[in-house]
Protein backbone atom coordinates (compact mmCIF):
# COMPACT_ATOMS: atom_id res chain seq x y z
CA UNK A 1 0.00 0.00 0.00
CA UNK A 2 3.20 2.03 0.85
CA UNK A 3 4.57 2.01 -2.77
CA UNK A 4 0.78 3.12 -4.47
CA UNK A 5 0.92 6.43 -6.35
CA UNK A 6 -2.13 7.76 -7.89
CA UNK A 7 -2.17 7.66 -11.88
CA UNK A 8 -2.58 10.83 -12.56
CA UNK A 9 0.36 12.08 -10.29
CA UNK A 10 2.85 9.62 -11.83
CA UNK A 11 1.09 11.41 -14.97
CA UNK A 12 2.33 14.43 -13.65
CA UNK A 13 5.44 14.10 -13.14
CA UNK A 14 6.59 11.92 -15.81
CA UNK A 15 5.22 13.95 -18.66
CA UNK A 16 3.25 16.69 -17.66
CA UNK A 17 5.95 18.62 -16.26
CA UNK A 18 8.48 17.96 -18.87
CA UNK A 19 5.66 19.50 -21.78
CA UNK A 20 4.66 22.23 -19.46
CA UNK A 21 8.32 23.52 -18.91
CA UNK A 22 8.57 22.97 -22.93
CA UNK A 23 5.81 24.52 -23.89
CA UNK A 24 5.92 27.89 -21.61
CA UNK A 25 9.64 27.84 -21.56
CA UNK A 26 9.96 27.88 -17.93
CA UNK A 27 13.44 27.96 -16.44
CA UNK A 28 13.28 26.55 -13.05
CA UNK A 29 11.61 23.41 -11.98
CA UNK A 30 9.87 25.42 -9.39
CA UNK A 31 7.99 27.66 -11.76
CA UNK A 32 5.74 25.32 -13.45
CA UNK A 33 2.51 24.73 -12.26
CA UNK A 34 0.56 22.12 -10.08
CA UNK A 35 -2.48 20.98 -8.82
CA UNK A 36 -2.54 22.91 -5.05
CA UNK A 37 -6.05 21.67 -3.97
CA UNK A 38 -9.48 20.36 -5.37
CA UNK A 39 -12.88 22.34 -3.04
CA UNK A 40 -16.37 20.10 -3.34
CA UNK A 41 -19.01 22.33 -1.84
CA UNK A 42 -22.77 21.33 -1.60
CA UNK A 43 -25.01 23.39 -0.76
CA UNK A 44 -28.37 21.87 0.95
CA UNK A 45 -30.74 24.79 1.14
CA UNK A 46 -33.64 21.96 1.88
CA UNK A 47 -31.60 21.54 4.95
CA UNK A 48 -34.33 23.92 6.05
CA UNK A 49 -37.34 21.91 6.19
CA UNK A 50 -35.62 18.54 7.10
CA UNK A 51 -32.51 18.51 9.01
CA UNK A 52 -32.02 14.41 7.74
CA UNK A 53 -31.11 16.33 4.39
CA UNK A 54 -27.82 17.62 5.47
CA UNK A 55 -27.22 13.71 7.11
CA UNK A 56 -27.68 12.45 3.49
CA UNK A 57 -25.40 15.05 1.69
CA UNK A 58 -22.67 14.81 4.08
CA UNK A 59 -22.48 10.71 3.48
CA UNK A 60 -22.75 10.60 -0.07
CA UNK A 61 -20.16 13.76 0.07
CA UNK A 62 -17.72 11.38 2.10
CA UNK A 63 -18.60 8.73 -0.20
CA UNK A 64 -17.71 10.59 -3.03
CA UNK A 65 -14.49 12.50 -1.83
CA UNK A 66 -12.86 9.57 0.09
CA UNK A 67 -13.22 11.61 3.92
CA UNK A 68 -14.83 13.27 6.32
CA UNK A 69 -17.10 16.62 4.85
CA UNK A 70 -16.99 19.80 7.19
CA UNK A 71 -20.38 21.02 7.64
CA UNK A 72 -21.10 24.82 6.86
CA UNK A 73 -23.62 26.35 9.08
CA UNK A 74 -25.83 29.60 8.70
CA UNK A 75 -23.90 32.50 10.37
CA UNK A 76 -26.69 34.98 10.41
CA UNK A 77 -30.80 34.49 11.13
CA UNK A 78 -32.41 34.78 7.91
CA UNK A 79 -36.91 35.06 8.78
CA UNK A 80 -37.57 35.33 5.13
CA UNK A 81 -36.16 32.16 4.40
CA UNK A 82 -36.45 30.52 7.99
CA UNK A 83 -32.83 30.15 8.43
CA UNK A 84 -31.61 30.46 11.82
CA UNK A 85 -28.15 31.31 13.25
CA UNK A 86 -25.68 28.18 13.27
CA UNK A 87 -27.90 25.96 11.15
CA UNK A 88 -26.40 23.58 8.66
CA UNK A 89 -27.24 24.69 5.47
CA UNK A 90 -24.15 22.51 3.40
CA UNK A 91 -21.10 20.89 3.71
CA UNK A 92 -17.27 21.12 2.15
CA UNK A 93 -14.55 18.93 1.39
CA UNK A 94 -11.02 20.34 0.26
CA UNK A 95 -9.08 17.51 -1.32
CA UNK A 96 -4.97 17.44 -1.39
CA UNK A 97 -2.30 15.04 -2.44
CA UNK A 98 -2.83 11.66 -3.54
CA UNK A 99 -6.89 12.16 -2.92
CA UNK A 100 -7.01 15.10 -5.10
CA UNK A 101 -5.38 13.20 -8.21
CA UNK A 102 -7.44 10.11 -7.35
CA UNK A 103 -10.56 12.79 -7.43
CA UNK A 104 -9.75 14.11 -10.71
CA UNK A 105 -8.92 11.31 -12.55
CA UNK A 106 -12.25 9.88 -11.53
CA UNK A 107 -14.13 12.85 -12.38
CA UNK A 108 -12.78 13.66 -15.84
CA UNK A 109 -12.68 9.71 -16.57
CA UNK A 110 -15.87 8.33 -15.03
CA UNK A 111 -18.02 11.09 -13.84
CA UNK A 112 -17.82 13.70 -16.91
CA UNK A 113 -18.57 11.02 -19.78
CA UNK A 114 -22.03 9.92 -17.62
CA UNK A 115 -22.93 13.66 -17.63
CA UNK A 116 -26.22 13.94 -19.55
CA UNK A 117 -26.41 16.18 -22.66
CA UNK A 118 -22.34 17.10 -21.85
CA UNK A 119 -20.54 18.83 -24.87
CA UNK A 120 -17.51 19.76 -23.07
CA UNK A 121 -16.36 22.16 -19.99
CA UNK A 122 -16.67 26.05 -20.10
CA UNK A 123 -13.40 26.95 -20.91
CA UNK A 124 -14.34 30.41 -19.45
CA UNK A 125 -14.72 29.45 -15.91
CA UNK A 126 -11.09 30.78 -14.55
CA UNK A 127 -11.12 33.32 -11.84
CA UNK A 128 -7.97 34.90 -14.02
CA UNK A 129 -5.63 34.08 -11.07
CA UNK A 130 -5.30 30.37 -12.81
CA UNK A 131 -8.55 28.68 -10.19
CA UNK A 132 -10.98 26.44 -12.53
CA UNK A 133 -14.55 26.16 -11.24
CA UNK A 134 -17.15 23.89 -12.46
CA UNK A 135 -20.61 23.19 -11.14
CA UNK A 136 -22.46 19.52 -11.59
CA UNK A 137 -26.53 19.27 -11.34
CA UNK A 138 -26.25 15.69 -10.11
CA UNK A 139 -23.89 13.71 -7.72
CA UNK A 140 -24.93 10.63 -9.12
CA UNK A 141 -22.69 10.76 -11.68
CA UNK A 142 -19.89 9.35 -9.44
CA UNK A 143 -19.63 5.91 -9.39
CA UNK A 144 -19.58 5.84 -5.98
CA UNK A 145 -23.05 6.77 -5.26
CA UNK A 146 -25.65 3.84 -5.19
CA UNK A 147 -27.90 5.07 -7.54
CA UNK A 148 -31.00 2.82 -6.25
CA UNK A 149 -30.74 4.66 -2.74
CA UNK A 150 -30.24 8.06 -3.68
CA UNK A 151 -33.52 10.07 -2.23
CA UNK A 152 -32.83 13.87 -3.51
CA UNK A 153 -30.37 14.70 -6.48
CA UNK A 154 -27.20 17.12 -5.41
CA UNK A 155 -25.56 19.54 -7.08
CA UNK A 156 -21.93 20.46 -6.10
CA UNK A 157 -19.41 22.85 -7.06
CA UNK A 158 -15.65 21.79 -7.90
CA UNK A 159 -12.89 24.74 -7.73
CA UNK A 160 -9.94 23.27 -8.74
CA UNK A 161 -6.99 25.19 -7.47
CA UNK A 162 -3.91 25.30 -9.09
CA UNK A 163 -0.17 27.31 -8.58
CA UNK A 164 -0.29 28.77 -12.25
CA UNK A 165 0.11 32.49 -12.26
CA UNK A 166 -2.48 33.05 -15.57
CA UNK A 167 -5.49 31.25 -17.04
CA UNK A 168 -3.56 30.16 -20.16
CA UNK A 169 -1.27 28.16 -18.21
CA UNK A 170 -3.73 26.45 -15.57
CA UNK A 171 -5.92 26.16 -19.08
CA UNK A 172 -3.26 23.91 -20.57
CA UNK A 173 -2.47 21.74 -17.12
CA UNK A 174 -5.69 21.15 -16.38
CA UNK A 175 -6.16 19.92 -20.52
CA UNK A 176 -3.07 17.71 -19.90
CA UNK A 177 -5.27 16.20 -17.06
CA UNK A 178 -7.56 15.28 -20.16
CA UNK A 179 -10.04 17.63 -18.81
CA UNK A 180 -12.72 17.64 -21.86
CA UNK A 181 -12.84 21.77 -22.76
CA UNK A 182 -15.33 22.89 -25.54
CA UNK A 183 -13.02 24.65 -28.00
Amino acid sequence: MADYTPRYKALYADSIRAEMKKEFGYKNDMMIPKLDKIVLNMGVGEAVADSKKIRSAVTDMGLIAGQQPVINKARNSIAGFKVREDMPLGCKVTLRGDRMFEFLDRLTTVAMPRIRDFRGSNPKSFDGRGNYAMGLKEHIVFPEIDFDKVDVMWGMDIIICTTAKTDGEARALLKHFNMPFTE
